[in-house]
């Protein structure tokens, strides 16, 4: 995944989470099961509006190998995500 607009940009994964994280902060993340579920994405509002969120979801697709189930978003944002990736889930 290209992170090139980002210095310093560290991707961890551990237990179903991905988090890009820079020596400051937290960039966001992204919560998911082996079946493709995402249980919780977050960016931070700093970051947002740079394709963090999209990036991260692609992740979790090509770890999973599966289309992307998600829950029912719980803001505006999210459903506006929800509705910006359908073509490419």
């Amino acid at each position: 995944m290209d992170f090139t607009n980002f210095s310093d940009v560290e991707l961890n994964e551990s237990d179903g989470v991905f988090t890009l994280k820079n020596k400051n902060t937290t960039l966001g993340f992204v919560r998911f099961n082996n079946t493709g579920e995402v249980e919780y994405i977050f960016v931070n509002p700093i970051f947002r509006k740079k394709n963090l969120a999209k990036k991260l979801l692609k992740l979790v697709r090509e770890k999973t190998q599966k289309k992307l189930i998600f829950q029912k978003p719980i803001s505006a944002l999210g459903s506006k995500l929800l509705n910006s990736i359908e073509k490419w889930n």
